[in-house]
């Protein structure tokens, strides 16, 4: 009896091992899931909403965001209001969407974060009667919509464009190509002053896009002096060097000024003239063109930064340089924030924050519009 007993208890903790690993797997696999539900609605647990062309876009816009798990996408199709192109993003407790509806017009899908690796853009597709709106910084005459792609391509700046086809009205505007630019280098949202932390970026090679074959650009820096007006982009900036860097990767930026008390960057346009004025607590420069970007400034932390927001998640760590190597390796990291003994809060002691921001390319808003194609630069795939 007392041996049966001993088989029974076995076979109860085979099974429960076997339900265990059953679970394991079932909770992996869902860790990756690829594929889209097309008219099914994820309803609910929406954090924002952005504008994006296809699902496929929709799904590297939510693999990308920091807090995105899972979204649901409005179609072309999509006819219950004018909501077409709204790629819907989504965050609950589960991990989880709460409610599944099926719903015409919409496709839904989860976060790739939890695959192997980062999915490259592979942004090939082009949009015929879809109108990427706004954004332009360089508008030119092209005889069709592949030359449009093939300048927006070889333009450094550009990232998505919107092609004016012959037979559009009115015709004074047929055949313009409209080159757009969004930021394809992490910008953390918010940069701050605080005790008791460090901030860095990732210094793995997707992220510093130095040649070793070419002499990175030498950085022209103006310390104490200011270069007033013209501003055509405000950011938040750690370093001058930041700040050369982000004017360095807008096309139409010809100056910059960095404030160090309000840690911001000032990205100026005019090609007419540059006027210097001395000013202290401030840094101005210019950006660098054709040549690859001196980002060695990246693989020193700030003392006293906060890269606020943005966090993918945390993990307790003894020093900042184990959180910089951890962000380093992994795939969705741009950026970290470090948490040592000086922090106010002693509960967030030895926390690395590891974030990231979107860079993949994104149209500010996306509508139907006859008579016009839209499509991205095909850097990416190169």
């Amino acid at each position: 009896m007392l041996q049966q007993t001993n088989m029974d208890k076995m076979s109860v903790c085979w099974c429960l091992f076997l339900g265990l690993l059953l679970l394991c797997r079932l909770s992996l696999s869902q860790e990756c899931v690829r594929e889209l539900q097309r008219n099914i609605d994820f309803t609910g647990s929406d954090i924002s909403f952005v504008y994006s062309p296809d699902e496929e876009h929709c799904q590297k816009l939510c693999t990308q965001h920091p807090a995105c798990q899972f979204f649901t996408f409005l179609r072309s199709d999509w006819a219950n209001d004018n909501r077409n192109f709204y790629c819907y993003l989504k965050l609950s407790s589960s991990g989880q969407p709460d409610v599944k509806t099926p719903l015409l017009g919409v496709t839904s899908g989860f976060s790739l974060k939890g695959c192997s690796a980062e999915p490259r853009p592979y942004l090939s597709a082009v949009y015929h009667n879809v109108d990427f709106f706004g954004a332009d910084y360089k508008t030119l005459i092209t005889a069709d919509y592949e030359e449009c792609q093939r300048v927006c391509t070889q333009e450094p700046g550009c990232q998505f464009f919107t092609f004016v086809k012959a037979d559009y009205t009115p015709p004074s505007i047929r055949y313009k190509c409209h080159l757009k630019f969004s930021w394809t280098i992490p910008v953390p949202p918010i940069v701050e002053s605080a005790t008791g932390v460090v901030s860095g970026f990732s210094t793995q090679p997707e992220s510093i896009p130095l040649s070793d074959r070419q002499t990175p650009c030498q950085t022209k820096l103006f310390p104490g002096t200011d270069i007033p007006g013209d501003e055509l982009w405000t950011l938040p900036a750690a370093s001058p060097e930041q700040c050369h860097s982000l004017c360095s990767d807008h096309p139409a930026c010809t100056y910059f000024t960095y404030n160090s008390s309000e840690l911001s960057c000032y990205l100026k346009k005019n090609t007419d003239q540059m006027v210097l004025a001395a000013r202290d607590g401030v840094t101005s420069g210019l950006p660098s063109r054709f040549c690859p970007l001196d980002n060695s400034w990246m693989k020193t932390p700030f003392e006293g930064i906060d890269f606020r927001g943005s966090d993918l998640r945390f993990i307790p760590l003894d020093n900042l340089q184990a959180c910089q190597q951890n962000c380093n390796d992994d795939d969705y990291c741009l950026f970290f924030t470090y948490v040592n003994e000086y922090f106010h809060d002693s509960s967030h002691w030895r926390r690395c924050y590891l974030k990231r921001s979107v860079t993949l390319p994104a149209p500010p808003m996306v509508a139907k519009r006859v008579g016009v194609v839209s499509g991205f630069s095909l850097k990416s795939d190169a």
